[in-house]
């Protein structure tokens, strides 16, 4: 016991990033249970406000004045953006296994990330970079085909499903990645996460009050998914802030590219879905190619 307690006193930062990791790796199946619940729109709309007023409850209300004003309008922007293709190409999903397609094609962001940083950048790139962003790309074509094999016929069979979710999944990759490259530059440091949280669930709410969606119907086991998916989110990233602080970045950055792996598992335990061996294929080549990609770069750089 004391050896465990001196490791987690040294360590207390690189394990919270952890937490914050597979913290993370539920908001597949609580966006999509949330959206069975109660509506798409409406379930986005009341796990973000729970989100926010955790994270401002846990780490303060943030005071606008002290952030850039361009890493508020093209930050906060790019992220209630990022936040709303996400949730709804998730609640919009005609399925629960399509729901996972959707998942699968948002975390093409850090393969998207790395290209977008490469294409910017005037230094020499690891050529190996290139090759492993297709990986990445062709492991979500493997999870959108399935058994039937990758054909281009198969593919567009699959999306014209429903267009709609797969062009946000695939704008939530690409606005994502934007982020991370935009908000480095302009941020000066600061993180306005609990504030872009905010106004995340202020977006959805209009929204949602100019839709059809139905009005929400709360059971107390709704409500109790609905508390604990707002505080389970709201903690991951409150986590990673603190991990920032102090603890092991290459560890944790390695480590955060098997969240495609850790988000699939836990969607598919807690969503009851069966996955075929081919879509975990696909996760696999999604996770490898992004792994690849941060590696090389990180040793070029």
């Amino acid at each position: 016991m004391p050896f465990l307690y001196a490791f987690a006193s040294k360590n207390k930062y690189t394990l919270y990033g952890v937490f914050a990791i597979f913290l993370w790796s539920t908001i597949t199946a609580f966006i999509r249970d949330l959206s069975e619940l109660f509506s798409p729109i409406g379930g986005a709309a009341m796990m973000y406000t729970v989100s926010a007023i955790f994270l401002m409850t846990v780490m303060g209300i943030p005071k606008i004045k002290s952030y850039p004003k361009r890493y508020l309008m093209i930050g906060g922007g790019l992220f209630v953006a990022y936040e709303i293709c996400l949730a709804l190409s998730l609640g919009m999903a005609n399925s629960r296994h399509q729901a996972m397609e959707m998942a699968i094609i948002n975390y093409l962001w850090p393969a998207l990330t790395i290209l977008l940083s490469v294409l910017i950048s005037a230094k020499k790139v690891n050529i190996l970079v290139y090759p492993s962003i297709l990986l990445a790309f062709t492991g979500v074509a493997w999870c959108i085909a399935g058994e039937q094999g990758i054909s281009l016929d198969i593919l567009l069979s699959n999306i014209s499903d429903n267009p709609l979710t797969y062009f946000m999944a695939f704008s939530a990759a690409i606005i994502w990645a934007i982020y991370c490259v935009v908000t480095q530059r302009i941020s000066n440091g600061k993180n306005a996460t609990t504030l872009f949280f905010s106004a995340t669930a202020t977006a959805l709410w209009v929204q949602y009050f100019f839709s059809n969606e139905p009005s929400l119907d709360f059971t107390l086991s709704s409500t109790l998914t609905l508390l604990l998916a707002g505080i389970v989110i709201g903690a991951g990233y409150a986590l990673w802030n603190q991990a920032m602080i102090g603890g092991d970045i290459i560890l944790l950055g390695t480590l955060s590219y098997f969240t495609p792996v850790f988000s699939t598992l836990f969607a598919s335990l807690y969503l009851s879905i069966s996955l075929t061996g081919s879509f975990w294929q696909g996760v696999a080549l999604v996770t490898l190619g992004s792994l690849i990609c941060f590696l090389v770069t990180r040793r070029k750089n």
